[in-house]
């Protein structure tokens, strides 16, 4: 039979303590890192996504203005629909040859993103970014519109 001593009751739950406290101090970065990793691939989907729908509206429009003011609608759209701000993000134009709405002219859509940290309220003051991104999509002006 075994009996137990002054030192060993002493001790008695402190496993439980150090392990809810050790688990603690690992998940908690752990989950920081899934949800910012998430967040850098949502915002991957949507600047494709926006890039590819900015230059296909472009090229639908009757001139460059139109283009814009609807690459820039497409731009809105695609980055609400992964609960981006647009504040965030950024929509260049690029035609070949300079002339946008020449037929077969290549217009090319280029969206940039940053993506701040999750979580972190002051992260505008220090420039605290999780990721910048960035994807082009180009389309052509087609011969009959």
């Amino acid at each position: 039979m075994r009996r137990s001593s002054p030192d060993n009751d002493a001790d008695q739950g402190s496993a439980v303590v150090e392990f809810i406290f050790l688990s603690l101090l690992l998940m908690v970065p752990l989950v920081y890192f899934v949800i910012t990793v998430g967040q850098i691939q949502g915002g991957t989907f949507a600047v494709v996504g926006a890039a590819d729908q900015a230059a296909k509206v472009f090229v639908a429009q009757p001139d460059a203005a139109s283009g814009r003011a609807a690459a820039e609608q497409a731009l809105l759209l695609a980055l609400a629909d992964y609960g981006h701000e647009a504040g965030n993000a950024s929509l260049d134009t690029s035609c070949q040859p300079a002339d946008c709405m020449a037929a077969g002219s290549a217009v090319t859509v280029t969206v940039h993103l940053t993506v701040p940290l999750p979580f972190v309220p002051f992260s505008d003051a220090f420039q605290l970014n999780a990721s910048r991104l960035s994807a082009s999509a180009t389309q052509l002006v087609g011969r009959f519109r």
